[in-house]
């Protein structure tokens, strides 16, 4: 073997430079130093949590383009378009006949998000149609009561395949709710309260108007009725959609909107009933009338996402609640460190919460208010435990510097 030789000076072994790393250790005032080191690591954790609940700190692109084909309307990861004014109802009975015809394409078949929904914020009925997974959900809330919502839903199960065209035609009369795919019968329901009150108010599509639920894919088609197609009707139309692009109504067909989405340019997609409401498509992705602290047992979901999201929410505090509490502890300045760390993750987390409201891509909710203190009552809890303790004084060990603490 041939020996090596170290040019300008001979290389240090290891243990003079653990026994240099130890002097220098030794040398550093640790009750004055481990505070300051303290309170630079809660700042910097505070800020990356800012960070995680705000980004990205504005309201994106709106990510709507016309299809390179020219058979549509693209929808990105966040995309929607509104109509350009209100929907307005007249005075009809509860369960007055309505029918939709929907025709889209999704991106994906992993995911969902909400296609199509009307707003009116003093109707408290809201109606929506989601992709969740390869399901289409028809979903309608109605409040009952100030603080309880009362929720319908109807799923047909397993129609949505990624890059294929899938042709929906909803119609009710007398809360008799039928959904078609490809103009075939495919789910009825006596027990779905829907209307053609609820068509009336804002249209949104792409999202959901209160909480960002965006949906990807294209749009090649929608028209809205307000009166239920027979099936004849229903077959009829989905077959003159396909072959000519747009459905042969006759004249005793009320259609109150008919979009063919075939501009192909600009901002606008025109209603094809005369004096009818168009759609247009805005330069900013937005929620129409985003939720300030939506109430916790609205947001609650019986699956692993929601509970996935609580673990996430309450792990991501428990650094915050140790080292905060570590550092009032230390720096000895207040009399109840314990308190005021719980008390400040609840602040950061109110903040965090209100700004939320301002940013479409994020959702503001109490639930995170619950999670996010009890995260940081967990880390307290850490604390007290004497883990920092434990923690230095096998820290102190490694170093070699029995007999000192950090503070």
């Amino acid at each position: 073997m041939i020996p090596t030789v170290q040019l300008g000076g001979v290389r240090p072994s290891r243990t003079r430079v653990a026994s240099e790393l130890r002097k220098k250790f030794a040398q550093i005032n640790w009750k004055a130093t481990g505070p300051k080191l303290l309170l630079l690591t809660c700042g910097l954790i505070t800020a990356g949590m800012l960070v995680a609940g705000l980004w990205p700190f504005h309201s994106p692109k709106n990510q709507v383009w016309w299809d390179a084909r020219g058979k549509g309307l693209h929808f990105g990861r966040h995309g929607t378009i509104l109509s350009s004014g209100k929907f307005k109802v007249a005075d009809v009975p509860a369960g007055a006949p309505c029918s939709l015809e929907i025709w889209l394409v999704p991106d994906f078949t992993a995911g969902g998000g909400a296609f199509f929904s009307f707003y009116a914020p003093e109707n408290p009925r809201q109606f929506s149609l989601r992709q969740s997974i390869s399901d289409l959900l028809m979903e309608s809330d109605l409040r009952v009561g100030r603080y309880r919502t009362s929720t319908t839903k109807l799923y047909t199960g397993d129609i949505f395949r990624r890059g294929k065209a899938l042709f929906v035609t909803l119609t009710s009369k007398g809360g008799q709710a039928s959904i078609y795919i490809e103009g075939v019968l495919a789910a009825a329901t006596p027990k779905f309260p829907l209307s053609s009150r609820d068509f009336n108010g804002d249209l949104v599509v792409g999202t959901l108007p209160r909480v960002d639920d965006s949906w990807s894919g294209v749009l090649r088609g929608l028209a809205i009725y307000d009166q239920e197609l027979s099936p004849a009707q229903v077959l009829h139309h989905y077959e003159t959609w396909v072959e000519k692009g747009k459905p042969d109504i006759s004249e005793n067909e009320h259609a109150v909107a008919l979009y063919l989405f075939d501009e192909r340019s600009g901002r606008v997609i025109h209603n094809q009933v005369p004096s009818g409401i168009d759609l247009y498509i805005p330069d900013r992705y937005l929620v129409l009338d985003q939720v300030l602290f939506l109430p916790f047992w609205e947001e609650f979901h019986p699956n692993w996402s929601y509970w996935k999201d609580v673990l996430i929410n309450i792990a991501g505090f428990v650094p915050f609640g140790f080292l905060f509490c570590a550092y009032f502890s230390l720096a000895g300045r207040i009399k109840r460190p314990a308190l005021v760390t719980i008390l400040l993750g609840l602040n950061v987390s109110f903040t965090i919460e209100f700004l939320q409201s301002f940013l479409p891509t994020r959702d503001s909710g109490t639930t995170d208010l619950f999670t996010n203190t009890l995260g940081t009552c967990l880390g307290v809890w850490f604390y007290r435990w004497n883990f920092w303790r434990t923690f230095s004084a096998r820290l102190w060990t490694l170093l070699g510097l029995e007999g000192q603490t950090p503070g």
